[in-house]
């Protein structure tokens, strides 16, 4: 009886350590199956992580090749002379005019010029298209001016040609040359100008309908000064070029 009480005391006894054994086993499963969870959970965020920047490097690469075709699209390609007085109407050169004092020029006489692109947007093309092109943007764009009388229009040619300087506008009942946009209306014009003062042939994709027949018609001959147009660009046009570069002197005042 005794030996049994004690056997069945040390039975009884050892029960509770042999639950409590396992209850520990059990506790320490559920710790390694929660610890493997969470480790899995934070490898997955690491890899999610990895991927997006992975994603977003290769989207900066892009944007970042696109911007650099797009300056060097509109770079200069040729050696131009540096243009340091205001009395200088060579038609090929570097501006002397910012983008803004042609802006301001334009909004003092014409606050709301009919154009289908902001007066800033305009000017910046004839900045990037010129500089393609070695022309002197500042006064292609007072060419423009004067062509579209401030862009109010009012002759032959009407805003939604995107033509700014009269291109293929050979009389009153000839409306002359369309552009599809504000961009390539400023291009042509360049173009247009660069076939006159140069032999050169165009860096960009010529859309001057004009260019091959001034090109043919000149030949070897250039016209340097925007003097030289008088006469040519517009007919009669005694004081053609000399009324634009007062234009571009006023221009420098804003």
């Amino acid at each position: 009886m005794i030996v049994a009480g004690t056997l069945a005391g040390v039975f009884v006894l050892s029960l509770p350590s042999f639950g409590e054994a396992r209850h520990s086993s059990r506790t320490d499963q559920t710790m390694v199956t929660t610890t493997r969870s969470v480790n899995t959970g934070s490898s997955r965020n690491v890899s999610r992580n990895a991927e997006k920047q992975m994603f977003q490097e290769r989207i900066d690469a892009i944007l970042n090749a696109h911007k650099k075709g797009a300056e060097e699209s509109v770079s200069s390609s040729v050696s131009v002379p540096t243009t340091v007085s205001e009395y200088d109407d060579s038609i090929i050169g570097t501006p002397m005019a910012s983008q803004q004092q042609c802006v301001d020029y334009l909004l003092s006489v014409n606050p709301t010029p009919n154009i289908s692109v902001t007066p800033q947007e305009l000017v910046s093309y004839y900045y990037e298209e010129g500089a393609r092109e070695g022309i002197r943007p500042d006064v292609a764009f007072a060419q423009a001016l004067k062509e579209t009388g401030f862009f109010r229009y009012g002759g032959t040619v009407t805003p939604d040609q995107n033509n700014y300087c009269g291109l293929g506008t050979t009389s009153s009942q000839v409306k002359g040359a369309y552009f599809d946009s504000a961009r390539m209306g400023v291009r042509a014009q360049i173009q247009h100008l660069l076939a006159y003062a140069s032999t050169r042939q165009p860096s960009a994709t010529v859309v001057d309908p004009r260019y091959a027949l001034v090109r043919s018609s000149y030949g070897s001959t250039t016209l340097g000064h925007w003097g030289d147009l008088n006469g040519r660009w517009a007919v009669p046009g005694y004081s053609y070029g000399q009324s634009i570069m007062s234009m571009f002197r006023a221009m420098l005042t804003k």
